[in-house]
């Protein structure tokens, strides 16, 4: 369905709705599993765009599904939400084209209200904060540090807050994020994301791509006591990903992943704002760089089929 942008679901009640967030539409499929519904939303800034950007929802399920795959391979213990990319049978058939490949079946888990945010590289608010005070979220860094560097030390954990639909995340001290979901649980989040985000970069280098940065969410399974891996994983929606060729220390190297759209709105005064409308260029665009890591991250050709 090449072309074609899916930004609002309704499966007229062969599945009860659970939630609608930014991107995804949430589905119950049963008493333990959820249907994610990527759809080609697009937001910036916390703020959802009127229109989509084309293809998004399924290149961004299908990469999930394979960091998920590559992940649980390389990372001993690692328990992800994932079921199947397969759609459930309550699915009506004249739904199921445009539906597959942007659908996920998952494990229901009580979701952490933290956000998990690892950097490697300094850059963003992280270079902001660190232009200002010399810290990144209440975190003191060595000083003489240029914008777009890796860390010394080595990538930093700096979780925020996971904010209602409307509302803004806010970045926390990690002793902070011990509080809201308790020490235990906060010790092994930020542990499986530094070890997420170490094993991700590596593979990704290998394929020509810098994560500068990425998010990662969590939930409890409560019948086990685990920590799992959920929602989207190491996407250009979740991640700042930068070409490994193009990248110079001392400047914002061009990106994969919706810091064009940012871009566009800084420039055009629109940051924050509700109810814009993305033009063509930027939307053509994005897609295209959306595309481009899908194709190196994962050595598939995109077919341009959802």
């Amino acid at each position: 369905m090449a072309g074609t942008r899916v930004t609002h679901t309704d499966l007229e009640g062969s599945l009860p709705l659970v939630a609608r967030g930014k991107v995804r539409d949430l589905y119950e499929i049963n008493d333990s599993t959820l249907l994610f519904v990527t759809t080609d939303r697009i937001s910036a800034f916390d703020v959802v765009m009127r229109n989509g950007i084309p293809n998004k929802g399924a290149l961004l399920c299908l990469m999930t599904a394979h960091w998920f795959e590559v992940l649980s391979a390389a990372i001993p213990g690692l328990r992800t939400h994932f079921v199947s990319l397969e759609l459930p049978p309550q699915i009506p058939s004249k739904f199921r084209d445009e539906y597959r490949n942007r659908s996920m079946q998952v494990q229901k888990l009580v979701i952490f209200k933290v956000e998990a945010i690892v950097r490697g590289y300094i850059t963003g608010s992280a270079w902001a904060s660190y232009k200002k005070d010399g810290t990144v979220c209440g975190i003191q860094i060595q000083p003489g540090l240029r914008e777009s560097e890796a860390f010394p030390g080595g990538p930093i954990y700096t979780p925020s807050t996971k904010a209602d639909m409307g509302d803004h995340d806010e970045n926390i001290h990690p002793d902070t994020a011990a509080r809201v979901v308790g020490a235990r649980y906060a010790q092994r989040i930020e542990e499986l994301s530094l070890s997420l985000y170490q094993c991700a970069a590596a593979y990704a280098l290998e394929r020509g791509i810098i994560i500068a940065d990425c998010k990662f969410e969590f939930g409890l399974d409560k019948e086990t006591d685990e920590v799992v891996l959920a929602d989207e994983v190491l996407t250009p929606d979740s991640s700042r990903f930068w070409p490994a060729d193009s990248y110079s220390i001392g400047e914002p190297p061009p990106s994969f992943d919706k810091q064009h759209l940012r871009d566009w709105l800084m420039n055009q005064g629109l940051k924050g704002k509700d109810g814009v409308e993305v033009p063509d260029e930027v939307v053509t665009k994005t897609e295209n760089r959306y595309r481009e890591a899908f194709e190196r991250l994962t050595g598939n050709a995109w077919t341009g089929r959802c």
